[in-house]
Parts: C-alpha cells; sequence; structure tokens
C-alpha cells in the first residue's frame, strides 16, 4: 500500500462520483492514478477483474510501458485519487525508491491474480 503522504503536492487531487469511468481499454495511457479514498474496479472485456481499494494504484502500466490501455477502470463509489502525469511518475520513482517497490508490488499482485485465474 502506498505512503499517501508523498502526493501531497505532487498529484493533481481529483474527486469522482460512482459510476465515473477513469479510461476504457485502447485509450492512451498518460496518467495513472493512486486511490486515496473510495474503491475502482478494473473491468476487462466487461468483466470485473480487480477492484483496487484506499493506498492502492491503477493506469501504471501505460507510464511504464507507454502503450494504450489494457483495460477499464471505473469508480465503484464516490472516489478521490491522485493523477499522476509520465513526468510526476519519473520524479516519484527518482525520489522516493519505496514508490518503485510500490509499483511491482501492485504489477506482481496483478500477474499473480491472472495465473490463478489462468491455471
Amino acid at each position: 500500500m502506498a505512503d499517501l503522504s508523498m502526493f501531497a503536492g505532487n498529484a493533481e487531487i481529483r474527486k469522482v462520483p460512482a459510476g465515473h469511468n477513469f479510461f476504457f481499454a485502447g485509450d492512451p495511457g498518460d496518467l495513472m492514478y493512486v486511490v486515496l479514498s473510495g474503491d475502482v474496479e478494473i473491468i476487462i472485456n466487461a468483466k470485473i477483474v480487480e477492484t483496487v481499494h484506499s493506498g492502492g494504484m491503477f493506469g501504471e502500466m501505460a507510464l511504464i510501458d507507454r502503450r494504450e490501455r489494457s483495460a477499464a477502470a471505473r469508480a465503484k463509489t464516490d472516489t478521490e485519487v491522485a493523477a499522476i502525469d509520465q513526468e510526476q511518475f519519473i520524479s516519484l520513482l527518482a525520489t522516493h525508491p519505496f514508490f518503485s517497490i510500490e509499483v511491482m508490488h501492485a504489477m506482481t499482485e496483478r500477474l499473480r491474480l491472472l495465473n490463478q485465474a489462468l491455471f
């Protein structure tokens, strides 16, 4: 779970209502998000594959590989997020080494969930 204090002053804070679509599969990936409060559903092929809770992150893959979104993301509840662009992402990686571990942890957890679903 990310140390939420590192985002104070480093990211745009957004409050969105339940049902808000952050992005869809195929969209360009220009932002990642850290959930400050609420829940966000990650959707692939109309199936909810994960729910990201407070302290979790989503959308980071597109900032890492600079490719289009592989999933959709929708607010399950009223949600507050920190929106992080490419420049802020690189800065956070450089100034908060633990953030790198958090990103890797989030991606590893998703890979493990996929492995369990497939095998």
